[in-house]
């Protein structure tokens, strides 16, 4: 079983189409066909059911996927510490993050963009539960999430930043003028939430249901304009972590905090492996970043890194 067959199998699996793993990983479609075929001869079973539209993992591909994520990652990382040794910072570094988090992502890969080159940098925008369990499997180095449970197995949580959770809603509402409101009393509304992998929705589900509290999610996002923007027409209320509230597209709109039993604050943490080291890319991204007081970042040399590039 060779290395490149596994970036061949995991390529597909994830395209779910042999067409698009080849053109993503530049390769012809009958050489990575022909490794696929080779590696299910190699294993005695088939990882994929072929269709004329689409592809899917059977069983034992499934049983595969995570192995294989797993291998690749951790061959990368061999290379990576290599080059590291040498003074040398190559490899990528795949990142992950929720939408909207207190952390300017956009900033801190244009700087580590600009001081090495040389590294791949991937990015990848989905809810925090997804993102965590990427982490976990080997597919992202990090990821900014907001998890108000406990991670996956196989990942730690780096705190950054805590926000308090406040109502959302249209000027004209009755609780508008309102200067605080607890969680119970938001049971009959209309609500505008995100979905389910959000860290933010997990939040706000705890909350309620904490506070003995029925809701109704009427109107389900995955973007925060959207939601601000379904608010401000009136369809319903959001309760949001304050940033949110104090962006530009939701001036007009009423911010009122939410208090009581069940609340609690919108934690935003950097999500890495549990047990196993960074990558050197993935030190050197949080060596920029700034935890928040009395937490453990580990082991980040990433200013030494720096110094080898020199």
């Amino acid at each position: 079983m060779e290395l490149r067959q596994l970036e061949y199998f995991v390529a597909v699996a994830e395209e779910r189409h042999f067409t698009k793993a080849a053109r993503r990983l530049l390769v012809s479609q009958s050489g990575l066909s022909a490794a696929v075929r080779a590696l299910e001869r190699e294993l005695g079973s088939p990882l994929f059911v072929r269709t004329t539209r689409s592809v899917e993992l059977t069983g034992a591909g499934r049983a595969l996927l995570g192995e294989a994520t797993r291998t690749l990652a951790g061959a990368r990382a061999a290379k990576e510490a290599v080059a590291a040794v040498q003074g040398l910072l190559r490899g990528s570094l795949a990142v992950g993050t929720e939408q909207c988090v207190t952390v300017d992502v956009g900033a801190l890969l244009a700087r580590f963009r600009a001081r090495h080159g040389g590294v791949e940098v991937r990015l990848r925008q989905a809810g925090s539960a997804v993102l965590a369990q990427d982490v976990a499997d080997g597919r992202l180095d990090l990821a900014f999430v907001s998890l108000p449970g406990p991670p996956p197995d196989g990942v730690r949580l780096l705190p950054l930043t805590a926000e308090p959770m406040v109502l959302l809603c249209d000027p004209g509402h009755p609780l508008a003028g309102a200067a605080r409101v607890e969680w119970a009393a938001l049971a009959g509304e209309t609500f505008v939430d995100w979905h389910q992998d959000w860290g933010a929705r997990q939040l706000t589900d705890r909350a309620f249901a904490a506070c003995g509290a029925a809701r109704r999610v009427a109107l389900e996002v995955y973007d925060v304009h959207t939601l601000i923007d379904l608010v401000r027409h009136g369809l319903g209320v959001a309760v949001v972590p304050r940033p949110i509230s104090r962006k530009e597209q939701a001036a007009t709109l009423a911010a009122v905090p939410v208090t009581g039993p069940g609340g609690a604050a919108w934690e935003v943490s950097v999500a890495l492996p549990r047990g196993a080291r960074p990558s050197p890319a993935a030190r050197e991204l949080l060596s920029y970043l700034e935890p928040a007081p009395g937490t453990d970042p580990g082991p980040v040399p990433g200013q030494a890194t720096e110094e080898g590039n020199r």
